[in-house]
């Protein structure tokens, strides 16, 4: 089963369901006008068959090993991605990293069945500073997988990729803010 990725259906469905207009405080810090609650596109039936289905679009030509991010954001676009990607009989693994490592059991950062020596790449909901999907990037490679970039549902456009380019990754989205008519 191959589900093709509508691009103008997922600026629809984020801009009904995850976009916000108000005064609120980013995780990075900073204040916005609008927020982007993507749990409620990531977790929609619909958002998630789009996103997944984006996002093995974007790679398709280069497939890493593995797929996942920082919890809990990055999870269920790891899930889409690798369903989707199994209904495809493509090898694609989910992991996840938790924002610290565990203090029982394996006391593991990075979760999943994978293992060093393996290539990823790192998912975001929404890339503002660049920050969370850095820190992921941090984990996974500590843990001995390399990445060489990292996809995102949505970019602010307001200096994540310049971050992330100049950790040397490389940033590929699906849609930006202005894709939602916000001029940054």
């Amino acid at each position: 089963m191959s589900v093709v990725y509508d691009r103008q259906r997922l600026i629809e469905l984020v801009k009904k369901y995850a976009l916000q207009f108000g005064q609120f405080t980013l995780a990075s810090g900073k204040q916005a006008s609008f927020y982007l609650d993507c749990r409620k596109i990531t977790l929609h039936p619909q958002g998630a068959v789009q996103i997944g289905a984006g996002m093995l679009q974007l790679l398709h030509s280069n497939l890493p090993d593995a797929i996942g991010g920082m919890a809990i954001g990055a999870d269920p676009i790891s899930a889409a991605s690798i369903t989707l990607a199994g209904l495809q009989d493509i090898e694609l693994l989910g992991f996840i990293v938790r924002k610290e490592a565990k203090q029982h059991g394996t006391g593991r950062q990075v979760e999943g069945p994978i293992a060093p020596g393996m290539r990823a790449v790192i998912v975001e909901d929404v890339v503002t500073s660049g920050g969370s999907a850095l820190k992921a990037v941090e984990a996974v490679r500590e843990f001995g997988m390399s990445v060489d970039r990292i996809l995102a549902v949505v970019d602010r456009l307001e200096g994540g990729r310049e971050a992330i380019e100049a950790a040397g990754l490389q940033l590929q989205t699906l849609i930006t803010v202005r894709d939602l008519g916000i001029n940054t």
